[in-house]
């Protein structure tokens, strides 16, 4: 089994946030399999899909972004899944709006959605696919950016990214791994 985390917050007023990015790109794998979020299991919303034979857990953790380790250890924990088996989809503010960047393992960064998940996770040894979100500016409060909606052109170029992450882990449920460097 596979399982795809797509980090964000819960509740309508975080809807087009960057923070965000995560969910959508869940979001988007979930249509692509035809599966829809249902069950609220261990503090998140997940959706059961297949992909030939193997199964994929597709999660929205509802603990909110610096907690959402939580939520994913216990799922992790609940369905015996292994490190190397987690794939975990967020924003980046270090990344250019339109492009994504994947990885099967490294540090978390400024970001602290990541942070939490390596946190209780207890290693850096899954993958994760970041979808660039562009930066606040400089001297403008990060958390307030992240957390505010997104302007058309931003938005735009959000998309071209979440689309690149969808592909990103298409690409870790068939073959285990992801990566853009070649």
């Amino acid at each position: 089994m596979k399982l795809v985390v797509g980090l964000g917050n819960p509740g309508a007023e975080f809807d087009n946030t960057p923070h965000n990015v995560g969910f959508e790109a869940v979001d988007k794998l979930a249509k692509f399999y035809g599966v829809e979020f249902k069950k609220k299991k261990k503090k998140g919303l997940i959706a059961l899909a297949m992909d030939g034979d193997t199964e994929v857990l597709l999660l929205k953790p509802q603990t909110f972004m610096n907690s959402s380790g939580d939520c994913v250890f216990a799922i992790a924990k609940k369905f015996h899944i292994k490190d190397e088996d987690i794939c975990v989809i967020l924003d980046d503010v270090d990344l250019t709006a339109g492009l994504a960047r994947a990885r099967t393992s490294g540090s978390s960064g400024t970001h602290n959605g990541l942070r939490s998940v390596t946190a209780r996770l207890g290693t850096t040894d899954f993958a994760r696919i970041r979808i660039g979100v562009d930066s606040a500016s400089r001297g403008s409060d990060l958390a307030e950016y992240v957390l505010r909606k997104m302007d058309n052109k931003t938005r735009v170029n959000v998309e071209i990214g979440i689309d690149k992450a969808v592909e990103y882990a298409k690409m870790f449920i068939k073959n285990g791994a992801v990566s853009d460097t070649k």
